[in-house]
């Protein structure tokens, strides 16, 4: 008695159902790694986030977020990780309000000439000294923060990829 191979429509279904339990594993797995990192971190004391972008802008991320959420992006030219977490911020950028944080990463020309290098658009706070970083706390470059109504709503370090942020930015 031979037996009866799976069509490829059952393949195809095992398969998707496969992708689909390892999806919620991972965003699992990102949820409960998100609040781990963020155990410590008391989202209602943090100073205003407002400055001047290099490119002369006035950002209030107070005013921003009242309507909509937005992704506050600590990093820093020299960041390798960064270099990998950079182009999903410019992707997000043509749909969300993205305010940057230049970590330690020279001069606005200097910073100018990276984005422009890499073509990002979103707009920078050149945080020369490291005053804003060490405000809020923040000690790993990349970091990313969704900021909604003027509260932390998300916070993740490290890596994080464009489908990462898309679902925080959609969960806010």
């Amino acid at each position: 008695m031979t037996e009866k191979q799976p069509t490829f429509k059952q393949r195809l279904g095992y398969w998707l159902k496969q992708l689909l339990i390892l999806l919620v594993l991972v965003s699992c797995v990102a949820w409960v790694m998100d609040k781990w990192r963020s155990r410590n971190l008391e989202v209602d004391n943090f100073p205003a986030i407002s400055g001047v972008a290099i490119g002369g802008e006035k950002i209030d991320v107070s005013i921003l977020s009242a309507n909509e959420p937005v992704l506050v992006y600590f990093w820093g030219t020299w960041c390798p990780v960064c270099r990998s977490v950079s182009p999903s911020v410019e992707s997000i950028s043509a749909s969300f309000p993205v305010v940057s944080v230049a970590i330690a990463s020279g001069s606005n020309n200097e910073i100018g000439e990276y984005m422009q290098e890499y073509g990002y658009h979103f707009p920078v706070i050149n945080d020369a000294d490291n005053r804003s970083a060490s405000d809020w706390s923040v000690h790993v470059t990349p970091t990313l923060m969704i900021i909604k109504e003027g509260k932390v709503v998300s916070y993740t370090t490290g890596f994080t990829s464009l489908p990462g942020i898309w679902w925080r930015m959609l969960l806010a």
